[in-house]
Parts: C-alpha cells; sequence; structure tokens
C-alpha cells in the first residue's frame, strides 16, 4: 500500500483541489485509492459531497485510537475511491496530541495495524507544518508539493523541504519527495514562467512535466460536491490532473508489484 501526503503549509496553492483530482485520477485509472482528509478544514471532504451526517467516523477518531483505518473509510460516489473524513473534531487536534508522548506516531500506528485493502493511500494535509502535518509526514513513504506560480511560494517550498529533512533525520528515514507540481500556472503572466524555470533549475526530475492551469471549472466544482473530474472531464484543468495521475503512476510501483 503506498502512502503519500499532498502537503505544503502555505494555504491557498491548490493542495486539497490536487488531492481530489488526484485520487479521482488514481480510481478512474483503476487503482483501489483511500483519500484521509487530515485538514480541519475538511474542504476535501465537501469537495467529495460527503455530508456532516455520514461522518460517523473521522481522521481524529483515527488519530486518537477510537477508530481503524477501515472502520472510519466510507465510500465516495467515485468507484474504487473511499475517504476518511474530517470533522471540526480535528481543529483542536494538535492541541490535544501534544499529552501523548508518541504524539507524531499516531497515524502511523493506525497504518500498521490496518490491512492492505487500498492500492494508494493520499492524505490531504493541513495548510501548516504542525503535529497533523508531522504525523501524516512520517506514516507516508513520499510527498507530492502543489506549489503554485508566484515567488513567495518559492520561500513556503525552501521551508518545507527543511522540515522534510529534519522528519527524515528523527522520524522517517524512508521518506521521499516524489514529485512537485505547479499549480494555477498561467502561461500570460511572465511571473509564471519565472518561477517555473527557478523550481525546475533547483529540482531538475522532481518536479512534474504536468502543470495544472488556472481554470474555472476547477474552482467550481467543489460548490457542487464533485471532483472537477466528474463535474467537467473536458476542461484544462480535469485534463491536466489525468495527465498528472498518469505521469505519477509512472513513478510508482505496479501494481502487481504491490499485491505480491
Amino acid at each position: 500500500m503506498i502512502r503519500i501526503a499532498i502537503a505544503n503549509q502555505k494555504g491557498g496553492v491548490g493542495k486539497t483541489t490536487t488531492a481530489i483530482n488526484m485520487a479521482t485520477a488514481m480510481a478512474a485509472s483503476g487503482w483501489k485509492c483511500l483519500l484521509i482528509d487530515l485538514d480541519p478544514q475538511g474542504n476535501a471532504s465537501t469537495g467529495l459531497g460527503v455530508k456532516q451526517a455520514d461522518r460517523v467516523h473521522s481522521s481524529y477518531d483515527l488519530l486518537f485510537g477510537e477508530a481503524g483505518i477501515e472502520e472510519s473509510a466510507i465510500a465516495t460516489i467515485i468507484p474504487e475511491l473511499d475517504i476518511i473524513p474530517a470533522t471540526v473534531d480535528l481543529s483542536g487536534a494538535e492541541v490535544e496530541l501534544v499529552e501523548f508522548e508518541d504524539r507524531t506516531h499516531r497515524l502511523k500506528t493506525a497504518f500498521d495495524d490496518a490491512a492492505d485493502k487500498w492500492d494508494i493511500v493520499l492524505i490531504d494535509c493541513p495548510p501548516s507544518l504542525g503535529l497533523l502535518t508531522i504525523n501524516a509526514l512520517v506514516a507516508v513513504d513520499s510527498i507530492i508539493v502543489p506549489l503554485q506560480c508566484e515567488f513567495f511560494a518559492l520561500e513556503g517550498l525552501s521551508q518545507l523541504l527543511q522540515t522534510v529533512e529534519r522528519i527524515q533525520k528523527r522520524f522517517n528515514p524512508d521518506l521521499s519527495i516524489r514529485g512537485v507540481v505547479l499549480t494555477m500556472y498561467d502561461r500570460r503572466n511572465r511571473l509564471t514562467d519565472q518561477v517555473e524555470e527557478d523550481v525546475r533549475s533547483c529540482l531538475s526530475g522532481l518536479v512534474f512535466d504536468t502543470v495544472i492551469p488556472r481554470n474555472v471549472r476547477l474552482s467550481e466544482a467543489p460548490s457542487h460536491g464533485l471532483p472537477a473530474l466528474v463535474y467537467d472531464h473536458r476542461c484544462s484543468g480535469s485534463e491536466a490532473y489525468m495527465a498528472l495521475a498518469r505521469e505519477l503512476i509512472g513513478r510508482l510501483p505496479a501494481k502487481e508489484e504491490l499485491a505480491a
């Protein structure tokens, strides 16, 4: 079971949009996928049409051992895609986690106790580098970093890379960066080209070839409780996420290897 965190401590970079649509695209490609909503805002849950009344168990319960992964996961409208939703309880989790000695490993423990029911797990992290994100980075094999094409995003990326390095040294030596995906890409903006050039020169092969364009349909889809790939599969944003999923699959072990 491959585990990937989608993380960036800067808000508004398209992280949740990437999580929702990447999970949908992977499921559409035949991968059994689980999305864990670890953001107290619960936008990934809402964006997949999960109503509050259906969130019987949540990622909060998972962190505090009140429910296991299989018990917490619920089916979505997308075949082969399940989700562990977030609830408002998660907003106080970081304060509560401080009391636990294993506060950085709570999510990893939940994974260790779970069966390999899914081919891939994606975790939508909150826009911070607090204990929720650290739990995700300790529990996963790798991370995908959505990076908005603007100057300040580069500064945030540097901080995230330093955090990844500290996690590798202290808690998870196997953690790697699966890739950086450029989001909100606008070729009409000269700054976009400059940011892309800087990121690719610094990180080389880590940056996905696929870029996610600015696209109004990507913004509209969550209000309908649908991934953009379902809301409008022909829009440029949906086509980009399908291309990104194909590129990601090319960087992953084959499903047959996972089952072996």
